[in-house]
């Protein structure tokens, strides 16, 4: 079993190249592969698993060092990108057969006609309580209530993802006006950073960068409990021409995966051991952190609301047919 980092900063063009083109050689457990999965023979089927840079990729990885994805026939490789509409041209080209994602990130996909195929649930947020991502803002800011946000500068990881739908809504609902808000693209890893230094007034936070951002952040809400509670934060997902051609690989996968979200999120000592690892992040920092609810489930009210937004926002015209998007 192995892991690898790497940045993607590939185009969205990219993928719409790659699904019509319809050639090129088949990815690691196609047809053309050492065997299916399920564990049907001695030989493992190898496959790259792309996720994110965030504490919830310790899912994954704690299904890898625990050998799930070898019991299901599996030689999983995992590798770190930026975020999931990086991640989506890598999958729908072959080069990685299943991918994290937010769901709005696939759902835009499926507008523009990209076969994506969502294989299961990964991650959630908390309907109440503590959540695992909000709306954080500079120490030094005077902003305090949501309507405060008008004209902000706000970073996000990705520009047009569920970070700046669900800010944009919150304002919104608020009866702010979330057209005077200015977005700002930063890498997570940086942003705890330029809310310290006033580079931006405020950011769309998840763990582990809330507690790296400590005392130089400061909470303004947590917008998924106001405009989708519970929301299903990521999902697993691969091309549909993968599915199609690897039926037993994807099952198989679906299958550990499934196990492996179970077991790391009943066991979160186990989880803080390994983060460190994977994120280079300090023991102490493990060990305080939120950790996000993780799961195979797909909280379907909450992509409901996703999906009402989208439209509503602009990112896509017609809502997405959720019975077909949804596995």
């Amino acid at each position: 079993m192995r892991t690898k980092t790497c940045v993607l900063a590939l185009a969205v063009s990219l993928a719409l190249a790659a699904c019509s083109g319809g050639g090129g050689e088949e990815p690691p457990g196609g047809e053309g592969g050492n065997g299916g999965g399920g564990g049907g023979g001695d030989e493992l089927t190898p496959i790259t698993v792309a996720t994110l840079p965030v504490s919830a990729a310790v899912g994954l990885e704690i299904g890898v060092r625990e050998g799930i994805f070898e019991e299901h026939g599996l030689d999983v490789t995992i590798t770190q990108g930026q975020g999931g509409a990086a991640l989506l041209p890598s999958v729908m080209a072959g080069e990685y057969q299943f991918a994290t994602s937010n769901p709005l990130s696939l759902m835009q996909a499926e507008s523009q006609g990209l076969d994506v195929e969502v294989v299961s649930g990964y991650s959630h947020s908390f309907a109440e309580g503590d959540d695992i991502n909000g709306t954080y803002v500079g120490a030094q800011t005077d902003i305090r209530e949501i309507t405060d946000l008008e004209g902000a500068s706000i970073a996000v990881n990705t520009l047009g993802g569920l970070g700046d739908l669900t800010i944009r809504e919150m304002v919104r609902q608020a009866g702010g006006d979330p057209d005077t808000i200015d977005f700002v693209e930063l890498p997570f890893p940086d942003i705890p950073a330029a809310l310290a230094n006033g580079d931006v007034d405020g950011a769309w936070l998840p763990e582990p960068f809330i507690s790296i951002a400590g005392d130089d952040a400061r909470l303004v809400e947590y917008q998924n409990q106001l405009v989708a509670p519970g929301l299903s934060t990521m999902v697993l997902f691969t091309s549909g021409q993968y599915a199609e051609e690897s039926p037993e690989v994807v099952e198989a996968f679906t299958a550990a995966a499934t196990e492996a979200l179970a077991l790391a999120d009943e066991n979160p000592d186990l989880q803080r051991e390994v983060l460190p690892e994977i994120l280079e992040m300090d023991a102490a920092l493990a060990e305080s952190i939120r950790l996000e609810g993780l799961s195979a489930e797909i909280d379907r009210p909450s992509i409901e609301a996703v999906n009402e937004m989208a439209v509503r926002d602009g990112i896509y015209g017609e809502p997405i047919d959720l019975d077909e998007f949804l596995p």
